[in-house]
């Protein structure tokens, strides 16, 4: 199952284990679970401290748990094979069960082993998935430390019926207890925030009792993470109220125009920017919704943002870097069937849709490239693009074109999403230059039509926004609010590329410094 470079890597991984660990399997005669047994005879092979057993007697086959040989009622169960995206969810098992310490917060290790009540997590994951692996992981952890938490994580291809029966189409979908809990990435925080009922509180109390900062940045994606570390460069104090660190970037996959790196993905891009921060003496609120600003009332005072737990953060300058969200196709059925047949991710769901037939909303870079990559999944593809021709790169056009499976429709405007009340079933379609319309009978619709920016909470700010709802900026970086400067997706600067979202970062924390130095008397300190 392993070729020698990842056992090479595996054997050195496992040579940090504290503590035997047993891995136990449950298989059948299938040939999963043949290579199920190879795998865990290889792990088994090179280390003394990992004892592999084919005794077990979990319904679903295969699958197998690890645990500590020391403390049995701890465990995590994979059913499937934890491969793809998921290999290192499975070394993190092994390491995490072993005795080697997570690299999370001992704050986040409390309230996990104090959660309680009984949580019985099934987590569905594809192995093409990039989102799946953070709440892999984190239900990982959360069973290996708390006896009251039990975790399965399920390869969806490997169990399709159950996958089925259960109305699974979009990944990763968690189960707790049976019933369906949540849909969509989650790390091991946002999980201990629906959780625990106090933790809302808790996070606000603490929050409202820090000092005002000389910047406080409001996003935590390229932009924001730029900023930030421009302004920490320079000595000031500096915040990132973020909602999710990494922003959108989180759930992009193939990254190749980020100059110097031909290759790479979204996670490891955002896991290396929030290492890139960490090297800083930045104060990093993850989780935090923003919905108001609060300007100064001159120049030099304290901006405040109020978060949605009811604190609020004070900053002499304010750098706005919210990106921006997936554009909804605002149709009937398109919310009441969303992650049951309407999607946004063809990488992460794709695979649910083996063999079925699909449409594909958008005709820029993103759709055809979904339409391209699904071609070669499902059973067929329809592109929906409602302008007259395509957008996107002509070689990305060309290669759409040489699929058997894709059909082209132009000028086409979805007008429904219809479905049998429990899962997607086709869509209907106008023709724009005759006003006919056609219902198209499908599984499933993933919608790729671009990007709205998220600066809702602004409106009421006096913070001019353009009529697509962007927020207003200078060659600078500055707003129409002195002190409030604003970077990224969010704003009015074209071309919305990682590589731009970071230079327009660092030039408005080089603004945000300017303007400081500038209104701010010398020897005044930020908490005065």
């Amino acid at each position: 199952m392993l070729d020698a470079n990842l056992t090479a890597q595996l054997k050195t991984y496992l040579a940090n284990l504290r503590e035997p660990i047993e891995l136990v399997a449950s298989l059948g005669d299938d040939a999963k679970s043949a290579q199920t047994r190879e795998l865990l005879g290889e792990i088994a092979a090179l280390s003394d401290k990992v004892a592999a057993s084919f005794d077990g007697d979990d319904r679903r086959r295969p699958s197998f748990i690890i645990r500590r040989a020391s403390d049995a009622e701890k465990w995590v169960r994979f059913a499937g094979l934890p491969m793809g995206h998921e290999f290192t969810s499975l070394v993190l098992a092994l390491l995490w069960a072993g005795g080697h310490p997570p690299k999370v917060s001992d704050e986040v290790l409390e309230q996990i082993r104090a959660l309680d009540g009984d949580y019985d997590f099934e987590m569905y994951f594809s192995l093409s998935c990039h989102n799946c692996p953070d709440v892999v992981q984190a239900l990982t952890l959360m069973a290996l430390e708390n006896p009251r938490i039990t975790a399965t994580l399920i390869e969806g291809g490997t169990f399709q019926a159950e996958v089925d029966e259960r109305g699974v189409m979009a990944v990763p979908a968690t189960f707790l207890n049976g019933e369906m809990w949540a849909s969509g990435k989650m790390s091991v925080e946002e999980i201990l925030a629906k959780l625990d009922t106090n933790a809302d509180a808790k996070s606000a109390e603490k929050i409202q009792a820090k000092e005002p900062f000389e910047v406080l940045v409001v996003g935590g994606g390229p932009a924001g993470a730029a900023a930030a570390i421009y302004t920490a460069r320079k000595g000031f104090s500096t915040g990132i109220a973020a909602e999710r660190f990494g922003g959108q970037v989180l759930d992009t996959l193939g990254i190749e125009n980020f100059i110097s790196v031909p290759y790479t993905e979204g996670p490891k891009l955002a896991a290396s920017l929030e290492a890139h921060v960490g090297e800083y003496d930045i104060d990093v609120m993850n989780l935090q919704q923003a919905v108001r600003l609060i300007p100064a009332r001159r120049a030099g005072d304290y901006h405040e943002v109020v978060l949605k737990n009811g604190a609020s953060l004070k900053a002499r300058a304010v750098i706005l870097s919210t990106g921006a969200r997936w554009r909804n196709l605002g149709v009937p059925g398109e919310f009441e069937y969303r992650n049951r047949g309407v999607a946004y991710c063809p990488h992460c769901d794709g695979p649910l849709f083996k063999g079925k037939r699909v449409a594909v909303i958008g005709g820029g870079n993103s759709g055809v490239e979904a339409a391209i990559d699904l071609a070669n999944i499902v059973g067929h593809v329809t592109l929906i693009e409602f302008d007259t021709r395509l957008r996107a790169d002509e070689v990305l056009q060309d290669k759409l074109r040489l699929l058997p499976n894709v059909d082209i429709h132009l000028n086409a405007q979805t007008t429904e999403v219809t479905g049998d009340g429990e899962r997607v079933n086709g869509l209907v379609l106008k023709d724009r230059a005759s006003g006919e319309e056609r219902r198209i009978e499908l599984e499933g619709v993933f919608v790729q039509i671009g990007l709205v920016p998220n600066t809702e909470w602004l409106k009421e700010s006096g913070l001019a926004l353009s009529k697509f709802g962007e927020i207003a900026i200078d060659h600078k970086a500055a707003t129409s609010i002195p002190g409030v400067f604003a970077a990224g997706d969010c704003t009015t600067v074209p071309y919305k590329q990682i590589v731009i979202a970071m230079g327009e970062g660092s030039k408005a924390a080089l603004s945000a410094f300017d303007y400081i130095i500038r209104n701010v008397p010398v020897g005044e300190t930020v908490a005065a």
